[in-house]
């Protein structure tokens, strides 16, 4: 039941992750079909089995205001893979401004990645150049694909169709 299940919108493009339980719920109350089941798991109760659904469409089109991915620390981990930019250290991670915020730096998708505690306080109050830094990746605003993707693994092959077609 921590399987995640992909939703599709009447038009099937992507546009969120669920839980097996809140899509099972979907597809029972009709307000969502069953595309694809997972890989021959079922849900049974005292009278019926039901197939886990892998990939399940709305039945009724969503408009989905597009807001982007709301910059928090655990998106910027995500995005960053869970490794330091600086040294790919992926343990005591903190959140580094490239620009000091004392110097001007915002807090954006640009001006933020993910350092270890040791890069984080060798760098201080400077910019990765003056402290002699290389970043491994520029930052940059991620897509609502990219974080589909990141839930994809071997037992939801059937998501990367309709990923594919959602990439914009």
């Amino acid at each position: 039941m921590r399987d995640k299940v992909l939703i599709l919108n009447q038009d099937f493009s992507a546009i969120a992750v669920c839980t097996v339980t809140r899509a099972f719920l979907l597809v029972f109350l009709d307000k969502a079909e069953l595309i694809s089941k997972a890989n021959g798991s079922v849900l049974r109760t005292i009278s019926t089995s039901y197939p886990v659904p892998s990939v399940i469409r709305l039945q009724r089109y969503v408009k989905v205001p597009y807001y982007g991915i709301a910059l928090s620390r655990h998106n910027v981990l995500r995005r960053d893979n869970f490794l330091c930019q600086y040294c790919g250290a992926s343990r005591n991670l903190t959140m580094d401004h490239l620009l000091p915020r004392s110097r001007g730096g915002e807090t954006s998708w640009y001006n933020i990645v993910t350092a270890c505690s040791r890069c984080n306080s060798r760098k201080g109050d400077r910019t990765p150049e003056e402290a002699g830094l290389k970043l491994y990746r520029t930052p940059s605003r991620p897509s609502l694909y990219t974080f589909l993707q990141q839930h994809l693994n071997d037992s939801n092959e059937d998501w990367q169709v309709y990923l594919k077609v959602s990439k914009k």
